[in-house]
């Protein structure tokens, strides 16, 4: 009997041993990756849609952490958000990302609900699309929705919400999709103290064919036409400026780009920078320093099915704009 559970002793090891394998970032598929170095656990978490390890992409619906304290081996996944059953956007869930706020954190995520319209000529189907915000005690989750409804306009296709707070007041700065208006704007709407709930309608901070950089979709090979705007991330310099990344397609595929706003408040006006951080095949970036001080920005690279990885590089502050500095992974 004793030899017997010694040998259910060393099975539960191994397995134990198995869950809690670390895995470098070239292990894990990653689209729209997001990086928060929690100064509370002192841990980086990595936050992910489910469906980037599923083969059925349909099987769940939610979002998953890994977790690491040096950037190079990280542990998970662990589930931090299952859309139940009622979910009104349970089709496809995209770009999570988490926000320290008030003492809880904050998720903001994209959903895509049913069909809103009968497909128009020359479109992509139209769906319900939006960011949602979720709310939650610590990191790990789990994070609980205020409603059953996104944070962005219901009539909207939206996507990419992020947090900015300007004066005390936060704000969701966010992307009015192509696939329903053609030329993608980048919008900016209130919201209540809590998180819980817009405040007001949109404002529209510019428009994807402002840039010069960027391409049409159907210049890159794709069957629509329409101009993307995706991935926006706001950043104060060295210097007090206010600058935004954001990612569409250009001359070389999907790429990082940058504004800075020349009122110095994130209501701008916003003024395209040429320079661009990312040129080719990889963005949607977001940026963090690290515990010891160290500036990054993470961004997906390549940006194709199946093969997206987090990339992680030293992001040098130019006072101005931002350039990429060497890979850290």
């Amino acid at each position: 009997m004793k030899k017997y559970f010694y040998l259910y002793l060393v099975v539960l090891s191994v397995t134990i041993s198995c869950k809690a394998q670390s895995k470098f970032l070239d292990e894990i598929r990653v689209r729209d990756p997001y990086i928060l170095a929690d100064v509370n656990a002192k841990k980086y978490y990595l936050y992910v849609q489910t469906a980037n390890r599923l083969d059925d992409n349909d099987t769940i619906k939610g979002v998953e952490v890994y977790e690491s304290k040096n950037l190079k081996d990280w542990t998970g996944p662990k589930t931090v958000f299952s859309a139940s059953e009622n979910h009104w956007g349970k089709r496809m869930i995209w770009a999570p990302e988490v926000h320290y706020y008030n003492n809880k954190y904050y998720l903001f995520v994209t959903f895509t609900g049913d069909e809103m319209q009968e497909k128009e000529a020359n479109k992509p189907e139209q769906y319900q699309r939006g960011t949602q915000i979720l709310v939650a005690n610590n990191p790990e989750g789990p994070f609980e929705p205020f409603s059953n409804k996104p944070t962005t306009p219901g009539n909207w296709m939206s996507l990419d919400g992020t947090l900015w707070v300007e004066e005390g007041i936060p704000y969701m700065i966010f992307c009015h999709e192509w696939a329903q208006i053609e030329d993608g704007t980048m919008e900016i709407i209130e919201l209540k103290n809590d998180l819980s709930e817009s405040v007001g309608e949109p404002q529209t901070l510019f428009n994807a064919t402002d840039a010069k950089w960027v391409k049409s979709l159907s210049s890159t090979g794709f069957k629509y036409h329409g101009y993307v705007t995706d991935g926006c991330f706001i950043y104060k310099t060295n210097t007090g400026k206010l600058l935004m990344i954001w990612s569409s397609f250009g001359e070389n595929g999907y790429g990082l780009g940058q504004l800075i706003s020349e009122s110095g408040s994130v209501k701008g006006p916003w003024k395209q920078i040429d320079k661009l951080i990312f040129k080719e095949n990889g963005g949607h970036g977001m940026i963090f320093k690290t515990f010891e001080g160290k500036l990054m920005i993470a961004l997906h690279q390549p940006n194709n099915g199946q093969k997206e990885r987090t990339q992680l590089y030293e992001l040098l502050d130019r006072g101005n704009y931002l350039e990429l500095g060497d890979l850290q992974n």
